[in-house]
């Protein structure tokens, strides 16, 4: 999994994002948690919503990706702007421990996690002793 950004802006405010036609797309910065039973992740997307999230995963690749609306002020001018706004995007190339048919996404404060249990048969498993 990469962490690089790509910054094609030339100001401190474009720092991270990269243009696409006339929005600027993120990528989130993600936090990953792996225990026993699987793999969390959370990654940073202020300003989405849950609808206007879509998460799909197709050949291993887990993509992601939200619509942001751009914040409007009507009758204001902008004087200053550090917020950058835009669309968010990330994708991270799965093993195959992970079982697809039970990948859950939650989003709750600006904060999406997606949880990735492991395959049952790629869990750790006891294994009882008798006694003969």
């Amino acid at each position: 999994m990469s962490n690089q950004v790509t910054s094609t802006g030339n100001s401190k405010r474009d720092a991270g994002a990269e243009r696409t036609g006339m929005t600027r797309t993120y990528r989130p910065l993600t936090d990953i948690i792996e225990t026993e039973q699987g793999v969390s992740l959370m990654l940073e997307m202020p300003g989405a919503s849950p609808e206007a999230i879509d998460i799909s995963l197709e050949r291993r690749i887990l993509s992601i990706r939200a619509n942001v609306p751009t914040t409007r002020h009507d009758g204001a001018e902008l004087a200053h702007a550090e917020y950058g706004e835009g669309d968010f995007e990330r994708a991270f190339t799965l093993s195959e421990d992970f079982d697809p048919e039970r990948i859950e996404a939650e989003m709750r404060n600006g904060v999406l996690t997606i949880t990735l249990p492991r395959a049952e048969e790629t869990q750790p498993r006891k294994i009882a002793v008798k006694a003969a």
